[in-house]
């Protein structure tokens, strides 16, 4: 998929495109689905035997290793502290696909627990990355150059708020689909379009879309 968007850029094909609102909007519905499907693929044993270490190295784990690169590119490349952050924020993810592909699909053989600890941190790591990614551009670009209380506010808004309405709507959901008679097929399109909604709605009252 990265080679293909590189071939279709100006620079090979020469496709034009210069519209960072339309390219935000398709890569968020994209990983809010890349995010649901693994969320939903993972079982509730896996989440009972390894949440507490996922959670951590999904938003600790997250936040140090950003901090870490942001180190290295302040050193490396001399840029701003925010600047740096920013870098390590991009960076401080896993990529849910690629984990999941590897774990399901490659043939890794590896002990359960360690299994499901990588299945839940990788589709739960993402809302720390961009919360921090959001966050530091917000900062750059309003010309703040330093981190303030505000920024710690925000964090247990979006993710307090997100965990709170995914737990409601997921249980919702369930109760929803037991009670509907649909043709088979039908129920793949109406979990990914609730999930959408989902995912849209927590963002209007302030919550991160992307855990729930």
């Amino acid at each position: 998929f990265l080679t293909l968007g590189l071939l279709a850029g100006e620079d090979v094909i020469g496709i034009p495109f210069d519209d960072p609102d339309v390219a935000y909007l398709i890569g968020s519905i994209a990983l809010a689905i890349i995010l649901f499907e693994s969320g939903f693929e993972t079982s509730f044993r896996s989440y009972r035997m390894a949440a507490w270490p996922a959670i951590v190295l999904a938003t600790v784990g997250v936040a140090l290793t950003a901090a870490f690169f942001g180190i290295a590119a302040r050193w490396l490349l001399g840029l701003t502290w925010l600047e740096a952050l920013l870098v390590g924020a991009i960076v401080g993810s896993t990529d849910a696909a690629a984990v999941f592909f590897l774990l399901r699909v490659g043939g890794i053989t590896i002990r359960e627990r360690v299994r499901s600890t990588l299945e839940v941190e990788s589709s739960s790591n993402d809302p720390m990355a961009i919360f921090l990614t959001v966050s530091f551009v917000e900062l750059i670009a309003s010309g703040v150059q330093e981190i303030s209380w505000e920024l710690a506010l925000d964090f247990v808004s979006q993710m307090g708020g997100g965990a709170v309405v995914g737990v409601v709507a997921g249980l919702l959901m369930v109760i929803i689909f037991n009670r509907l008679a649909l043709e088979p097929a039908l129920y793949g399109v109406l979990s990914i379009a609730c999930a959408l909604f989902v995912f849209g709605s927590t963002g209007l009252i302030g919550g991160s879309g992307f855990i729930v």
